[in-house]
C-alpha cells in the first residue's frame, strides 16, 4: 500500500511576542506537538511551516492556533498545557480549548489558576454547578477530588455555603488500624491526609487551619457522618469505592437543604473484604438515571499527573480486562 502523500502548509502568527511564547523555551512546545502528532515543524520568525499526513497537519495547526489564542487571552501556556490541548483536540477537534482552560474554578494561595484540563473535567465542573449530587468515577490522577475541593473552597469564599465537609472511609489496605499508634483521631488521620494536602494546596496554611479549628471546614472519617443532617454545606466523599452499601446510603441521606454533595472514587481500586459490594458500584447501578444526579466517568486520558501515569493506568486496565471480574468489581454484584 502506498504511503499517504505529505501535506505542507504555513501558519502565520500576527503577534511576534505571542509567537515566541507559543514556541516555548528553546522551542519545547513545538517539539511536543511535532513528537506527539508526527508532524515536521519549521520556524521562520512568526511563520511555522508544517509537513506531514493531512489529518496530522490539520490537527497540529489547530493545536497551535488554540494555544496562540490562549496566550492572547493572557493565559500562561506551559508544556503540560500543550499536551492537554493535543489530547482534547484528538478527542473532539471542534471544541474550543480556550473555553475549557479559561473556566477558572479557583485561584490558589500561590496565585495558580485551577481550571479543567480535559473535556471530562470541564463536564465535571459544569455538572457540579448544575446538580446537587455529582459522582466522579475514574482512575487516580484525573482531578476528581482536587477539582471538587477547588469548587468547594471557591463556593465557601463566595458565601454560597456556610461550611465544607470532607469525608473519607477509613478502610484498611494492608495495615490494621489497631496496629497503628495513638488514639482514634491519630489512627484515622493518615486516611484523611490526601484531603488536607489538597486543601493546603489551595489555601494559606494558617487560614485553612483557622477554618478547620472553627469547624467551617471539617475533615472527618465517613463514620462520623452518621446521625447528622448537613444543611447549607458543600460535602465531598472521597474514595467512595471503599464504602459499603449501607455507608453510601447513610452518606447520601445526610444531605440537607441548600447543600451539595460530590462523591469520588475508582471502582478498580476497591479495598473492601472479599464478597463485599462497593457502595459506589451499587449507587451507579441504582442512581445513574435518576434526575438531578450526575455521573461523570473519567478515563486514563483525563490523567493530569506525570505523563507516565497515563501509561501505567492503561497497562493495569489492560491486564484487568483479561481476567474475570471479582464480585465487588462486577456490574452485576
Amino acid at each position: 500500500m502506498a504511503a499517504a502523500a505529505a501535506t505542507r502548509t504555513q501558519l502565520t502568527l500576527a503577534d511576534n511576542a505571542l509567537a515566541q511564547a507559543l514556541y516555548g523555551e528553546h522551542g519545547k512546545n513545538l517539539q511536543i506537538v511535532s513528537r506527539s502528532l508526527g508532524v515536521k515543524l519549521e520556524v521562520r520568525g512568526n511563520q511555522v511551516n508544517l509537513a506531514g499526513k493531512e489529518a496530522d497537519v490539520r490537527l497540529a495547526q489547530r493545536v497551535l492556533l488554540e494555544l496562540y489564542e490562549l496566550l492572547g487571552s493572557g493565559y500562561p501556556v506551559v508544556p503540560q498545557d500543550v499536551q492537554y490541548t493535543i489530547k482534547i483536540l484528538q478527542d473532539k477537534e471542534s471544541v474550543s480549548v480556550k473555553d475549557i482552560f479559561l473556566d477558572t474554578v479557583f485561584m490558589s494561595a500561590m496565585k495558580r489558576r485551577i481550571s479543567p484540563k480535559s473535556l471530562n473535567q470541564k463536564r465535571y465542573i459544569e455538572a457540579i454547578r448544575a446538580h446537587d449530587i455529582v459522582f466522579g468515577v475514574g482512575p487516580a490522577g484525573t482531578g476528581k477530588t482536587y477539582l471538587a475541593m477547588a469548587m468547594a473552597v471557591a463556593a465557601l469564599m463566595n458565601q454560597e455555603f456556610i461550611r465544607i465537609v470532607l469525608a473519607r472511609p477509613a478502610v484498611e489496605a494492608g495495615e490494621k488500624l489497631g496496629f497503628l499508634p495513638g488514639d482514634l483521631a491519630e489512627k484515622v488521620n493518615p486516611y484523611l491526609r490526601p484531603l488536607y494536602d489538597a486543601l493546603h494546596d489551595m489555601m494559606d496554611f494558617e487560614k485553612a487551619s483557622r477554618l478547620v479549628q472553627r469547624g467551617i471546614i471539617e475533615v472527618a472519617p465517613l463514620a462520623f457522618m452518621r446521625g447528622r443532617t448537613l444543611n447549607d454545606s458543600f460535602v465531598i466523599l472521597d474514595e467512595a469505592q471503599n464504602t459499603t452499601s449501607e455507608q453510601m446510603m447513610m452518606f447520601l441521606t445526610r444531605l440537607g437543604f441548600g447543600s451539595k454533595a460530590v462523591i469520588t472514587g475508582d471502582v478498580t481500586q476497591i479495598d473492601l473484604p472479599p464478597g463485599a459490594v462497593s457502595g459506589l458500584v451499587e449507587a451507579r447501578q441504582l442512581l445513574e438515571d435518576e434526575e438531578g444526579i450526575a455521573f461523570i466517568h473519567f478515563t486514563e486520558r483525563d490523567v493530569v499527573r506525570h505523563p507516565l501515569v497515563q501509561n501505567i493506568i492503561r497497562a493495569y486496565e489492560s491486564r484487568r480486562a483479561r481476567r474475570p471480574a471479582t464480585r465487588a468489581e462486577s456490574p452485576d454484584a
